[in-house]
């Protein structure tokens, strides 16, 4: 054997290893974020941003060992890149309100920008989509089941240890219960959906409807009324699903099944206080009374109609917004509790313009895929994704899920897989890799078009 065949192999392994590192890395970056409240404060934000730029450099490094540079193009990247230049506009022409925090939060969606990147160039496969659903389950579990602990037996700090400094609706690893609801509403269709498959025995289908349920118990029992409002839709736009493909018996009892472990446990945790939540809609001192809301709705509404081309600038919405409140009060209005609303406001007409573009896109790419998801993998990614964005994006019109790091970026890296090619089948049936010539950009229609129909 010579030894320009052992450095050649060795170089193949390193970039396999490589490959490996670089998609459980990027996707367990997404799983810590929560854990660390969330990423709101500067050490966890810097270990997104810091984390997703060794990610980068690890992908760039595994180009190199692979001898050859592969970009696999997804719809999504135009306008995130157009969305990333108004961005630069309201830096380079001054039109940000206040710079530094515009340009904070730039280098954050950047960070956002590279995880989405970094996705399409790494989850190709059905075999990892199995996987990764399998580790995303038993986290959405092992949080909902912490959050249920900490809720029976919580002494009004996170991890029973640290004390919030402004306060809050401590729910599971998140000050804010909504963001809880929030998470949990973008995990709970990757087991539910995988339930009512085929694409894995029915005893892990069984354990992850358990695993769903109580997911979805837990948002219910955070009290968060958007999230209850979130998941009924999820439900709900699954059901039309299962009626458009005429599922049988066998669908129906394992939905039954379903909603009888949730009831369940609803009523032997939640009990009366959760009926009394839900009907008679109480406020708490860490949620803003639905006046308020209306108040900051008006006040927005009248900062985007003063800048309405390119905004007040990203982030800048808590230090322009006290000169257009119109009420008293002794919160500190840090956000505008309704996503839609403060990106008109800081970033104008043309980047909502930008923005729902971006999401027309995920939803036309998202639909194609679905087709028979019970039986394909690809289309069951995609009606996971599509039900935990509708989820979300339902609640962002009363709350700000998306202005959380952790929610955001595992918002963003969904909307990308909803958008991808549909995963190629295994290796022994697709090309070799030496098939394609060196500093090649791949496109989806020529390097995924023999897409997988089965796991």
């Amino acid at each position: 054997m010579s030894a320009h065949h052992i450095t050649e192999s060795y170089r193949s392994e390193l970039a396999t290893r490589a490959g490996t590192a670089l998609l459980y890395g990027l996707f367990g970056l997404l799983l810590v974020g929560p854990l660390a409240f969330g990423a709101v404060e500067a050490w966890s934000i810097f270990l997104v941003e810091a984390g997703s730029a060794a990610l980068l450099l690890l992908w760039i490094g595994k180009q190199i060992l692979d001898g050859r540079m592969i970009i696999r193009r997804n719809s999504l990247f135009l306008p995130m890149g157009i969305f990333g230049l108004l961005i630069a506009s309201q830096l380079v022409f001054r039109i940000s309100a206040y710079p530094h925090d515009t340009m904070s939060l730039a280098l954050l969606y950047a960070s956002y920008g590279v995880l989405c990147f970094l996705s399409s160039q790494t989850l190709l496969r059905g075999s990892q989509a199995r996987r990764l659903a399998l580790i995303f389950s038993v986290y959405g579990a092992a949080v909902a089941g912490l959050a249920l602990i900490q809720g029976i037996s919580s002494n009004g700090k996170l991890y029973w240890i640290r004390q919030p400094r402004m306060g809050g609706w401590i729910y599971g690893p998140y000050v804010n219960h909504n963001h809880y609801a929030g998470l949990m509403e973008m995990l709970v269709p990757i087991p539910l959906v995988l339930s009512l498959t085929r694409l894995a025995p029915a005893k892990h289908r069984n354990i992850a409807a358990a695993a769903a349920a109580l997911m979805v118990g837990t948002i219910f029992l955070s009290e968060s009324r958007g999230g209850m409002l979130a998941i009924v839709v999820e439900l709900v736009i699954l059901a039309i699903f299962l009626v458009k493909q005429k599922k049988g018996l066998r669908t129906a009892i394992g939905l039954s099944l379903f909603l009888a472990i949730v009831v369940g446990l609803l009523t032997w945790i939640g009990g009366a206080e959760l009926i009394q939540r839900i009907a008679s809609v109480r406020q708490s001192h860490s949620e803003l009374p639905g006046d308020i809301r209306t108040y900051i709705n008006r006040d927005g509404f009248r900062m985007f109609l003063m800048k309405p081309v390119l905004g007040w600038g990203l982030g800048a919405f808590p230090v322009v917004y006290p000169q257009f409140r119109s009420f008293y009060t002794n919160f500190f209005v840090n956000e505008a509790h309704n996503d839609y609303l403060q990106l008109l406001v800081e970033m104008g007409a043309l980047g909502f313009a930008t923005m729902l573009w971006f999401l027309v896109i995920v939803y036309a790419r998202a639909i194609k895929k679905i087709g028979n998801w019970s039986e394909e993998i690809s289309g069951a990614v995609a009606l996971a994704c599509l039900l935990g964005l509708s989820g979300i994006l339902v609640h962002s019109l009363i709350d700000f899920n998306l202005q959380i790091p952790a929610n955001a970026s595992l918002f963003y890296v969904l909307c990308t897989i909803a958008a991808s090619e549909p995963f190629v089948q295994p290796m022994r049936k697709r090309r070799t890799v030496s098939s394609i010539p060196s500093a090649e950009v791949v496109r989806p229609q020529e390097a995924l078009e023999q897409s997988a129909t089965n796991f």
